[in-house]
């Protein structure tokens, strides 16, 4: 491969702060609005137009799993109202997000790519970013990577694995989009892969995977907050890896070829959807699974089907199954359980999950917390990954006030914050 040589060139600082945040999605977002609330100074870098993540700009569908307790709460509370509805209206939540970062007074950085950290020996001192502004540094007490893929940790060193052990292999990508003009009176929602419709032609999983394309087959539907409108989540794309621009650019190219194919689809097998129409796509698209650090602790399945209580908890009442998207194509992956999920009880997340092994001034949150692949694909929904967040906001905002490294804080201070909420 050739390269290029680069002089050496000096990078302005653009602030000096407590807590910097990698990532604005729903972990990241927690993070900073509850490192805030602790008084730190805190940044949030995040490299789209807009806050929130796949839950607004990926136009999620709703919040999947039944998480109670935590921020998590407070943020359903405060876009959803008193219906406490799940199904996520987009522009009310990203509304609701920007609200709470400025209320909390996070300094807030949008159309920010976070590039590299800032290295003192094996501690992160900050990061550097690119933007229209050109390349700046953002310097901190303790950075939270919560950018999905974890590619500021990854950068300064912390250990990690990519997908499933054995061949690395990663869940599919998905990009979510909206159709008009359902019949909501005679329109069918499956919700799940396990979940099994007959229609006029047939039973509607079987049917799509007989008239999709491959990867595509699997019908998923859901109610939006808006009168005759669907989010579908039924694009696919395997064999991809969300830490390469060029696989993120492939994949985004084949679902946009996907989705005519779901629409016509829809209307000659989905009662409800004769007349529907495509309105939009998500901005960006859904990846599931990339890098699992290594922490200090590495969460199992068998932790979480115990539902087991540690010393060191900071998420409690975490609950999903095993939602494994199909490695091979469309549907649930072999060793995915949803409907046959037995474990009714929440399980816990130790703050040990979210310290990487070797790095200093770095907490992780979100889908990459030290985690095995089975057990991923449970903590990794939107209402889990929110609790992190807190938890990592409020250790992180600890560290920097004391002056001490985040493995350090005492977890029972910790938890003496997040009582008031779980």
């Amino acid at each position: 491969m050739k390269t290029i040589f680069e002089s050496f060139r000096e990078t302005p600082v653009a602030g000096e702060y407590d807590v910097v945040v990698a990532g604005a999605g729903p972990a990241g977002f927690s993070a900073a609005v509850n490192a805030a609330r602790m008084g730190a100074k805190t940044c949030l870098v995040e490299q789209c137009g807009g806050v929130g993540g796949v839950a607004t700009s990926g136009l999620m569908s709703h919040w999947t799993g039944n998480t109670k307790g935590g921020f998590y709460e407070e943020i359903l509370a405060r876009s959803a109202g008193a219906s406490r509805s799940k199904t996520i209206d987009p522009e009310r939540l990203h509304g609701v997000m920007l609200e709470m970062l400025a209320e909390a007074g996070v300094d807030l950085r949008l159309y920010t790519f976070a590039v590299a950290p800032v290295m003192c020996q094996n501690k992160i001192t900050g990061l550097i970013s690119e933007s229209k502004t050109g390349r700046q540094a953002f310097l901190s007490k303790v950075l939270i990577d919560a950018s999905g893929d974890g590619d500021i940790a990854a950068r300064a060193g912390a250990e990690f694995t990519l997908g499933r052990d054995g061949d690395n292999a990663m869940q599919p990508m998905t990009l979510m989009f909206k159709v008009g003009g359902v019949d909501y009176s005679r329109a069918i929602f499956p919700g799940s892969f396990e979940t099994k419709v007959d229609v006029p032609a047939g039973e509607i999983q079987a049917l799509a995977r007989e008239h999709l394309p491959h990867p595509a087959g699997h019908v998923l539907l859901y109610r939006s907050s808006l009168p005759g409108i669907v989010t579908c989540n039924m694009t696919n794309v395997i064999g991809v890896d969300g830490t390469k621009a060029e696989d993120l650019t492939a994949a985004q190219i084949l679902c946009r070829k996907q989705i005519p194919l779901i629409e016509k689809f829809l209307r000659e097998y989905a009662p409800g959807y004769e007349k529907c129409f495509v309105i939009s796509a998500a901005a960006q698209i859904g990846v599931r699974e990339t890098r699992h650090f290594k922490g200090l602790y590495t969460l199992t399945e068998d932790d979480i089907l115990a539902a087991r209580v540690f010393p060191d908890w900071v998420v409690t009442k975490a609950h999903f199954n095993f939602d494994i998207h199909n490695i091979k194509g469309a549907g649930l992956d072999e060793h995915g359980v949803q409907h046959e999920f037995k474990q009714a009880e929440g399980y816990t997340i130790p703050y040990a999950c979210l310290v990487p092994v070797k790095i200093d001034g770095l907490l992780l949150a979100g889908r990459i917390i030290s985690g095995t692949h089975k057990a991923h694909s449970n903590f990794r929904v939107m209402p889990i990954c929110a609790n992190i967040g807190q938890a990592a906001g409020i250790a992180a905002a600890l560290a920097a006030k004391r002056g001490i490294e985040p493995r350090a804080v005492p977890v029972a201070d910790i938890q003496s914050f997040l009582n008031e909420t779980v």
